[in-house]
């Protein structure tokens, strides 16, 4: 995956500034890991909202029209290679479909919602090393019959 060029200029910005996405957070009113989507052009902002995010980190107006398009989501067709995003990737091999068989025994047939749905990251203290705690909601959308 290419990474866009908006997306190097935003994290080189935050970077130097050394702005954590939890600082934007408190700025924006808007949780860091959709912050973070922006950044990556995997979330659309409002113009008010790409103001505070390029006036946080310095950054000229210049980039409204971009930060404020609407981005084309996904990943692409292509098996991630990144150590970390792959694990999610793997865990969608594995998991995939036994969590949606467990999601349909309990709600039915549809799908999760990525669209109304939030995602938490929290970090759990642990003797045998640090763990990642995700959190995912999404609204329940059953399937229509027509």
């Amino acid at each position: 995956m290419s990474i866009p060029e908006i997306t190097q200029t935003l994290l080189e910005a935050k970077k130097e500034k050394g702005i954590s996405f939890v600082d934007l957070e408190k700025i924006l009113g808007r949780d860091e890991v959709w912050i973070a989507a922006v950044f990556y052009r995997q979330a659309s902002v409002s113009e008010e909202e790409a103001k505070l995010i390029l006036d946080a980190l310095d950054l000229g107006h210049v980039y409204l029209p971009e930060l404020t398009a609407y981005p084309v989501k996904g990943l692409g067709p292509v098996v991630p290679t990144d150590p970390l995003i792959y694990r999610f990737y793997e865990i969608m091999q594995v998991y995939g479909f036994p969590l949606k068989d467990v999601i349909q025994e309990k709600f039915g047939d549809g799908i999760m919602s990525a669209i109304d749905f939030t995602m938490d990251v929290e970090k759990e203290a642990d003797p045998k090393g640090d763990r990642v705690k995700i959190t995912m909601s999404g609204k329940f959308l059953p399937y229509k019959k027509w």
